[in-house]
């Protein structure tokens, strides 16, 4: 005689479609710390205290930069810190501008190929999508984030995590 078990667990829907999207969920997205976000239109640069700008152009350390990239090719992406300056004239509110010509605050990193993009001018460019301050709102695909990297210089908030650009937040600039 054939002795045959069966061993089945029932879940409840709630707790299966948590696991279901929790491994849907890249390794590295579930596992990323909360980083605290700069102030969207700062008038400082950001530091990185613990860089070394006298050596090779390297990734920036795990968290939020308020910056824009400079130059894109084969995958990596080289960028720089901005700050917002107020325009004294009045004739606009202000604009961004980077570090002054000369200076090595630069870095690069590699664009994770599950990088989350917001655009602030929605995917196609034709019309303003932000929120939570004048940050983008609209989720575009990666490879419209690479041609934007290509072209010109967008204000953003650059996430790095592990020495990758995972998620990249544009500013939007009246």
């Amino acid at each position: 005689m054939k002795l045959t078990t069966s061993l089945r667990v029932v879940l409840p829907a709630a707790a299966a479609a948590a696991l279901l999207s929790a491994a849907a969920l890249p390794a590295d997205a579930a596992t990323m710390p909360k980083f605290a976000k700069p102030k969207a239109y700062g008038t400082s640069f950001q530091s990185d205290p613990h860089h070394d700008f006298t050596k090779h152009i390297s990734p920036r350390h795990d968290g939020i930069l308020r910056g824009w990239v400079t130059h894109y090719r084969s995958g990596v992406a080289e960028y720089e810190p901005i700050r917002w300056v107020k325009d004294r004239t009045g004739h606009t509110e202000g604009h961004f501008e980077g570090p002054p010509e000369g200076d090595v605050t630069a870095y690069a990193s590699p664009v994770a190929k599950n990088v989350v993009f917001y655009s602030a001018i929605g995917c196609k460019g034709t019309t303003v999508t932000v929120a939570d301050g004048g940050l983008g709102s609209k989720r575009c695909s990666r490879s419209e984030l690479i041609s934007r990297m290509k072209t010109v210089r967008h204000p953003a908030l650059i996430t790095v995590y592990r020495g990758k650009i995972v998620k990249v937040q544009e500013i939007y600039t009246p």
